[in-house]
């Protein structure tokens, strides 16, 4: 075999192999990566207008529970308060959708800064169990979000807004 067509083998097996890996990722953490919408354009102190960049894609970490009693949903969110999230719970999945505004940008001496900004995001967590949603439960501590529903025996089908608390 010539070592033009070795090359080519093994070019193939090798992307033939990234292209499983990269399968079986999605499949594991197809469930954690959200979706990022840019935001509007802000302005900072001066006016100028901040552009928002970014993938549009990101890894908000989160920790579903089942105690037989309560599913409790944890999410680490930081840099929000407890008034940007909506909550809802429907059709078996607690939705989060919240907005990460642009604090500002200045330069100091040589250096540019710009804190984060990240704009709307929205995720779907599947629940495992049927909850009594009436009684959903939710606060926000220290960048992490923490909703506590107890679970019940019979699955409902509407959509219910859930308060965060402090």
């Amino acid at each position: 075999m010539s070592t033009l067509r070795q090359f080519r083998k093994g070019l193939n097996e090798a992307w033939d192999t990234l292209a499983v890996g990269w399968q079986r990722l999605y499949r594991h953490a197809a469930g954690a990566i959200t979706r990022f919408t840019p935001a509007r354009k802000a302005a900072d102190p001066e006016g100028q207008e901040i552009g928002m960049h970014g993938t549009g894609w990101g890894v908000l970490a989160a920790e579903v529970f089942d105690d037989d009693d309560h599913v409790v949903v944890r999410m680490e969110v930081p840099g929000m308060q407890k008034d940007d999230f909506d909550l809802q719970v429907m059709e078996g999945f607690l939705v989060i959708r919240g907005e990460k505004q642009v604090d500002r940008e200045r330069t100091l001496g040589r250096y540019r800064i710009s804190e984060c900004a990240y704009g709307r995001f929205e995720r779907a967590v599947p629940l495992p169990a049927a909850v009594d949603t009436g009684k959903a439960t939710a606060r926000y501590r220290m960048g992490v979000l923490r909703v506590e529903m107890p679970t019940t025996a019979v699955r409902q089908r509407a959509t219910v807004k859930v308060e965060v608390t402090s």
